[in-house]
């Protein structure tokens, strides 16, 4: 997932640039370095959101590939649903 423009600010220089800082995450990361070392992100709520939601979405397809690589006896749908009181 690609999130737009990034920006790099060493974390002395955000200190008293806050209030631009999240000016400009509204519209691409800003990423804080401590000594050349990426230490942290600042992303608008709606850019984590996105993240979050596509992380879930991989997180829900790898599951659903482990249970379909899962041996056993399959159980009939018409039988699920008589389990889950459906029918």
């Amino acid at each position: 997932m690609y999130i737009g423009e990034v920006s790099k600010i060493s974390v002395t220089d955000a200190r008293g640039r806050l209030p631009e800082l999240i000016d400009r995450a509204r519209t691409e990361a800003v990423f804080l370095e401590r000594r050349g070392k990426l230490e942290a992100v600042v992303l608008s709520p709606e850019q984590y959101e996105r993240m979050m939601d596509a992380l879930e979405e991989v997180e829900d397809v790898a599951a659903f590939d482990e249970a379909m690589a899962e041996e056993g006896d399959s159980i009939p749908w018409a039988q699920v649903k008589a389990d889950l009181g459906w029918t």
